[in-house]
């Protein structure tokens, strides 16, 4: 049996601890820093910062932990899994090299590259002028992103020549940080994007489900971008052959060349793919379980998830992952306001009411103060259905939304309005 630590505090970590809860391998779950939602299922400890390494090695001996799952993406990019593995702590989560993969476009690009794995045309620029001046040289739309993370916001699609401009002067004049000491300018791509996960120990991968999300704030994808407004699992886009060009493409290249320079990967790796008329073509990695993708992948899957992250951190993965033919819907609630200015310690109310058999409510930017359900965060809640059909879900999730009791919250309407009834954009050859 196992004492395990899970890393973050979105409905992403509720999800994976209330999978992990249902595993025979596991007899205490601890959470820095958790939500309310968790703290219902693990111990929380909001007195340690994600960024404090050490004091998480401290806690870890402590409270006899003897496995971490870290979820959110800071955490690995900062190396804090490098950094448990030298304090002789077994963890699930790529290394610091590794997860460059997410910490740079630019490492993922010159990945791409070296081992010929489709994505977008691109330029990366450290120069405005030089980056300015290469706009004569494509046609817009264009894609402008900082090189580093920068929470989400620094992918900028310019539709005109002015837009770009204005974007590579905020990107590389300091809007993001360090995030934005480097740019990549690429082709923008036409056809519908897929979330595609896939479970790692280092030498191969196994599929680890799919996902459409919707990232707009606004119905109908309208308004600024968000960490995620809703998701629906699986893609109806991903067919065998999709499947099968995609692990073969763009997966399986990827975690070749990992290994074979000096990086081998461990962990969850997110592809975000779009589905070009030649195929499918690789936007950008995640070193981690997407958020609120988690919320309606995890749900639906059949296999022990504590067990497949400790066998791919021993580097042995040896199991087929089983999913549910169910389908989910997840949809977000979000404070008024999000992703700008919202208000904080608007008090939640009637969330019982809500839960069903079929429908779990993952917590996000929650907290529990004096008895109350207070929302702290932008994107608050998740609620997820799980119906034979993309309809019913949609449909359970909406309802059970409808019954939560929070004037200040708002989600959008159309969250996989489209699942059900999808048309294959192209045919692949």
């Amino acid at each position: 049996m196992h004492k395990v630590l899970v890393i973050g505090s979105g409905g992403r970590e509720h999800a994976i601890i209330h999978q992990i809860k249902q595993s025979e391998f596991v007899s205490d779950i601890f959470c820095i820093p958790g939500n309310a939602g968790i703290a219902e299922i693990a111990h929380c400890f909001d007195e340690i910062k994600i960024g404090e390494h050490e004091k998480i090695i401290q806690f870890c001996r402590l409270n006899e932990i003897d496995f971490v799952i870290i979820g959110s993406e800071q955490p690995l990019i900062d190396g804090l899994s490098d950094d448990l593995k030298k304090a002789k702590i077994n963890v699930f989560g790529p290394s610091k090299a590794a997860a460059q993969l997410e910490g740079s476009k630019i490492f993922t690009k010159k990945l791409c590259d070296q081992f010929q794995i489709p994505t977008a045309k691109y330029q990366a620029f450290n120069d405005k002028k030089k980056a300015i001046a290469y706009l004569n040289e494509v046609e817009m739309p264009i894609v402008i992103k900082a090189d580093g993370i920068a929470a989400g916001k620094g992918v900028i699609i310019a539709e005109n020549e002015n837009d770009a401009i204005i974007a590579i002067e905020e990107i590389l004049g300091g809007k993001f940080g360090k995030a934005g000491n480097e740019i990549v300018i690429e082709e923008f791509l036409f056809g519908p994007e897929i979330s595609f996960f896939v479970i790692c120990d280092g030498k191969k991968g196994l599929f680890f489900g799919s996902a459409g999300d919707h990232k707009k704030v606004g119905e109908g994808e309208t308004g600024l971008n968000t960490g995620g407004m809703g998701t629906y699992s699986p893609s109806p886009f991903v067919d065998s052959e999709v499947h099968s060009q995609i692990m073969s493409q763009i997966i399986e290249p990827t975690l070749k060349g990992m290994a074979q320079n000096g990086c081998p990967f461990i962990g969850i790796l997110f592809a975000g793919i779009i589905l070009t008329k030649n195929g499918p073509k690789l936007l950008e990695f995640n070193v981690r379980l997407g958020d609120p993708e988690a919320q309606s992948i995890l749900p639906r899957l059949k296999s022990d998830l504590f067990k497949l992250m400790f066998d791919a951190s021993k580097e042995n993965l040896n199991e087929e992952v089983k999913f549910s033919d169910k389908k989910a819907v997840c949809v977000v609630l979000a404070s008024k306001g999000y992703p700008e200015e919202y208000q904080k310690n608007t008090e939640i109310k009637n969330l019982d009411a809500a839960k069903s058999e079929n429908i779990l409510i993952f917590h996000a930017g929650t907290k529990k103060e004096n008895g109350k359900l207070l929302a702290i965060g932008g994107r608050v809640l998740g609620i997820t259905a799980l119906a034979d059909h993309f309809i019913d879900a949609r449909k359970n999730s909406y309802e059970a939304v409808d019954k939560i009791n929070w004037p200040n919250g708002f989600c959008r309407r159309d969250i996989a309005i489209h699942a059900e009834n999808y048309k294959k954009p192209f045919t692949h050859n």
